[in-house]
């Protein structure tokens, strides 16, 4: 039996209630407030927003402390400024880099589209840490790919702390015929764990851009000036020593380009890209018959992907995902002998005209030899493209069309998608149909989710059909050919309104599952329970059993696991997950048991420093009911932030396996990173692999790498 269970960590559904109660006029200012946690007097121009809503830990209760948000406006650019107070003194404030808050802080969020689905979020931390990015598919997902720019300043006071920010509307697309835009701020008090809101939530489904209040202009609009051009040149040196001791010093340049010739739309385009991955993939264990699956970290693919993704993910519940059509690591994709598929240029375009969203990308790909099994093969020239366009029904529902493809002169691969997901107060009805092509042959594809959850219950169907012929190997992840599945639950749900425990969930259901290859389908049932506490920490434990076939092999599947994470202290954080499994092992062709255990750690040893691991012991078992083979990997880190938005981190990746007694590899890293103005950057990262080939570590590869990407603003 496979390993179906979902792990459910955070419930999240829609049930609507409205804030039209929530509204904030802005008011336009000729003296622009200084950007430095320091108030000025033009604030008191400002309407304030100051009747919070706590969602968290204790949904409905008044707030602990008091919080003041206030807008205001220039010509150019939008104002904001939230005042956090604490009667006790004991702001959590800690240095960091972009996008990795920690400690207290406190957002803004604005949808400029007034399509209560899409929104632009910028927090700042009590410390001044930024992080921004994008709330979609009505903040049941999160892009954190998006860098804006725009500038924040915090002050801590021994009453509290105050953060202020400048967001030039020239960094933004939205509608500009608007009256009003849809507006939300949230606070997050660390100590007492309190996740506080403008706007109100239901319990069980979190925040909603749907229900945000409302910003008014009152006769002011926002003007775009300028040529709206960000360049990034890049420069880069990097020096690798191989394992025959032979040097190489390659300096390199390329350049990035983001144009917004409107409010609705964007170019991005690069050339001679920078795509060497700065960290080593974490190592993954695999036994199934199906590849890993890595995501994808080069900030070209990453910037704007989002609109290239099938509907209906949702980032709290992994129950349902949509199979991953476009996978970018295709692209300049490494080989087997450790090289990389030169990317000579790429560009893509994306935006929004009304209730439509379209999307369009292309790459070019060079040739490269490489070796395998003593032999020389060769990867083609080829061309990426990709083509989307999906429009908003319904309110908040939407349908997609989608095209991915490769060409190269032997051949062209790819797929064509119809997707969508249709939204109500509490569900939401996510489905696929896609059809690939490989020359003139092909087959078709399709996936469906169902998800409800509300305060009192939840349910979920998922299902996926692959056909045998269904091949997207170079544009795409679906390795599941000649397959279908259909997995459902469904249990109730309590929510405690005060006490300790916060919620309890139980759910049961059927899981199916047919591989041709097999010729058989796989039959069984689950059961799930999670518990959450008010403190920030839970767990939940999952269980099946079932008939499974796998080679011919016919036997009885079952498996156990659990997970459980804490936060309970804003100085520190774990998570723990492991299990058990009676289940084919297809790396080494047998039944036998397998155990597996990994965990996280980390502590904020210092304001601005803090140290980690994560940790996986993976247990093989054999035939004769022995063990066969313990695998240990651990990832040891220590990361410093000598200033905000300067980050040094050390890391250790090792790999021991019990029959050895021995480590048999090891990778080392240090990164420094340095964003020293918006969308500016500078690295030095050096690497190094050691493995075993006999007695003793011996180096496969060292690298050091130099990299300064700069931003020009136009």
């Amino acid at each position: 039996m496979k390993r179906y269970i979902p792990l459910i960590f955070c419930m999240s559904a829609a049930l609507f209630a409205h804030n039209d109660n929530k509204v904030l006029n802005i008011k336009k200012t000729d003296t622009a407030p200084v950007i430095d946690g320091i108030i000025d007097d033009c604030w008191e121009l400002s309407e304030t927003a100051d009747d919070f809503f706590q969602l968290m830990p204790y949904f409905g209760n008044e707030p602990t402390n008091r919080t003041v948000a206030r807008i205001l406006t220039t010509q150019d650019a939008l104002y904001c400024m939230i005042v956090c107070y604490d009667d006790d003194g004991r702001v959590q404030a800690y240095k960091g880099s972009l996008d990795n808050i920690s400690g207290d802080h406190c957002s803004l969020m604005l949808d400029t589209f007034g399509n209560g689905r899409t929104a632009y979020k910028f927090g700042v931390s009590a410390s001044g840490v930024r992080s921004d990015c994008r709330l979609i598919d009505d903040a049941r997902n999160r892009d954190y790919t998006w860098d804006g720019i725009w500038f924040s300043g915090a002050k801590v006071y021994d009453w509290g702390f105050v953060v202020e920010m400048k967001i030039p509307y020239k960094s933004l697309q939205y509608n500009e015929s608007l009256l009003s835009w849809g507006l939300d701020f949230d606070r997050y008090d660390a100590e007492l764990k309190e996740d506080l809101y403008w706007c109100c939530y239901e319990e069980s489904e979190g925040q909603r851009v749907s229900k945000f209040g409302k910003l008014y202009f009152n006769g002011f609009r926002p003007t775009i000036r300028g040529m709206h051009l960000e360049l990034y040149p890049v420069g880069l040196v990097q020096a690798e020593q191989q394992e025959d001791g032979s040097k190489e010093v390659k300096p390199n340049a390329g350049l990035d380009v983001l144009y917004n010739p409107s409010p609705k739309l964007v170019f991005q385009g690069t050339v001679n890209p920078d795509f060497a991955q700065i960290e080593a993939d974490p190592f993954e264990f695999n036994i199934s018959r199906y590849e890993t699956y890595f995501d994808e970290r080069r900030p070209f693919f990453t910037e704007g992907n989002e609109i290239f993704m099938a509907s209906g993910r949702q980032r709290n519940m992994g129950f349902y995902r949509p199979m991953e059509l476009f996978y970018s690591r295709r692209i300049g994709r490494k080989l087997p002998d450790g090289s990389e598929v030169p990317l000579w240029a790429g560009a893509k375009t994306f935006g929004r005209a009304g209730a439509w969203e379209y999307g369009a990308f292309t790459a070019f790909t060079g040739e490269r030899e490489y070796e395998t099994d003593e032999e020389t093969s060769v990867e083609e020239r080829a061309v990426f493209g990709s083509a989307r366009l999906k429009k908003q029904i319904m309110g908040n529902s939407s349908v997609g069309l989608l095209f991915v493809g490769k060409h190269t002169a032997s051949g062209d691969n790819g797929v064509i998608d119809v997707d969508g997901a249709f939204r109500g107060s509490n569900w939401q009805l996510a489905y696929q149909i896609a059809r690939s092509y490989r020359d003139d042959k092909g087959d078709f594809a399709g996936s469906a989710g169902f998800t409800m959850i509300s305060d009192k219950a939840i349910v979920g169907v998922r299902s996926r059909v692959v056909g045998n012929n269904f091949d997207i190997d170079d544009v795409g992840f679906v390795p599941w050919r000649g397959t279908a599945e259909l997995v459902g639950l469904a249990g109730p749900r309590w929510y405690f309104q005060d006490g300790y425990i916060r919620s309890i969930l139980c759910y049961v259901g059927p899981i199916l599952n047919y591989e041709k290859v097999d010729a058989f389908t796989d039959y069984g049932a689950l059961f799930g329970f999670n518990m959450q506490f008010r403190t920030n920490w839970g767990f939940e434990i999952n269980t099946d059993y079932g008939r499974s076939k796998e080679l011919d092999v016919t036997y009885d599947a079952y498996s156990f696991s659990f997970s459980n994470w804490y936060n309970v202290n804003p100085r520190w954080n774990a998570s723990f997950n492991g299990g058990y499994a009676k289940t084919y092992n297809f790396s080494r062709d047998y039944l036998a048991d397998y155990l597996w255990l990994n965990g996280y750690f980390q502590w904020q040893v210092h304001r601005s420093f803090n140290i980690g691991t994560s940790a996986g012991i993976f247990a093989e078992g054999n035939p004769q009911g022995s063990i066969e083979e313990i695998t240990y990997n651990s990832r040891p880190f220590i990361s410093a932030n000598p200033i905000n938005n300067m980050n040094v981190r050390i890391y250790l990746d090792n790999l021991w396996f019990r029959s050895s007694g021995e480590v048999e590899q090891l990778i080392g890293g240090l990164l420094f990173s340095y964003n020293f103005s918006p969308k500016s950057w500078i690295y030095l990262a050096i690497n190094e692999l050691q493995y075993r080939p006999g007695e003793t570590l011996k180096l496969r590869d060292r690298a050091a790498v130099f990299k300064l990407k700069y931003l020009y603003y136009m």
